[in-house]
């Protein structure tokens, strides 16, 4: 059995003091929580603030993004050394990064070799955009992007790694896909894929969280498809009440 992850996505939002709120309140709410791993994932400048907030919790923290490089002349960049002293995971791949800041599968997939290799745990983000999922290329597309991020990576470490699948316009629109939708895909275009690249057992043992406008009110109906580990939520994942609210739907769901 797969246990859920239900992460969040604070992206560019709250100053270190807003941070620091946040994750005490959610410290609170979420104290009881066992069935599912959870984590939130500040900005940078808040990582230290929100990782001291949380030490000892149930709760663990992620960076946004992170370099290949160990140190340098990178400006603006963080290493996976600065990571490793304030969080357990990093978010690899958003279509945020790679629509915006150029990222490709090829960086992507540098980024979490550098990850494995400091004892992070990546959680990986693939999707299509709505041109290609209408035009019926969302398999091949997400496919190629699994097999770009896992290229050189041994079935070992792919168990580490959590995957996200977001499709690109379902991100902070409102639209979902279905749950029955995102369930056919991630078995097409995600686990297949990995079974191809390594074998039956690491597919169904690498973890794959549905992103793309999660609210507490759908959260249950994603949860209980097969192929569904939990989620990487964006805007809700902002408040405590939303964020408590699709960790407890997840859990309700998931005891029925």
């Amino acid at each position: 059995m797969r246990k859920p992850f239900i992460a969040g996505n604070w992206k560019m939002n709250k100053t270190v003091a807003e941070a620091t709120e946040l994750a005490a309140g959610l410290r609170d709410a979420l104290a009881g929580v066992t069935v599912a791993d959870i984590a939130v994932c500040p900005t940078a400048t808040a990582l230290s603030a929100v990782s001291n907030t949380l030490a000892g919790t149930n709760i663990g923290v992620g960076a946004q993004n992170m370099y290949w490089e160990e140190s340098g002349a990178y400006t603006g960049e963080i290493s996976p050394l600065m990571v490793k002293e304030l969080a357990q995971y990093v978010i690899l791949g958003h279509s945020e990064r790679r629509q915006y800041f150029g990222e490709t599968n090829e960086t992507v997939n540098k980024k979490i070799k550098t990850a494995l290799a400091y004892g992070l745990k990546p959680i990986v983000c693939i999707g299509e955009s709505l041109e290609q999922n209408e035009a019926g290329k969302t398999v091949s597309f997400v496919g190629g992007q699994i097999k770009g991020a896992f290229a050189g990576i041994s079935a070992d470490d792919a168990e580490k790694t959590t995957l996200a699948y977001e499709p690109i316009w379902a991100i902070g629109t409102g639209r979902t896909a279905s749950p029955e939708d995102a369930d056919k895909t991630i078995r097409a275009a995600i686990r297949d894929v990995l079974k191809e690249l390594y074998d039956e057992a690491t597919a169904e043992t690498i973890r794959v969280q549905y992103g793309g406008s999660v609210k507490p009110n759908n959260m249950a109906a994603f949860i209980v498809m097969p192929e569904i580990d939990g989620a990487l939520v964006g805007g809700a994942s902002l408040k405590v009440d939303s964020f408590t609210g699709i960790v407890t739907a997840a859990v309700e769901a998931l005891k029925s």
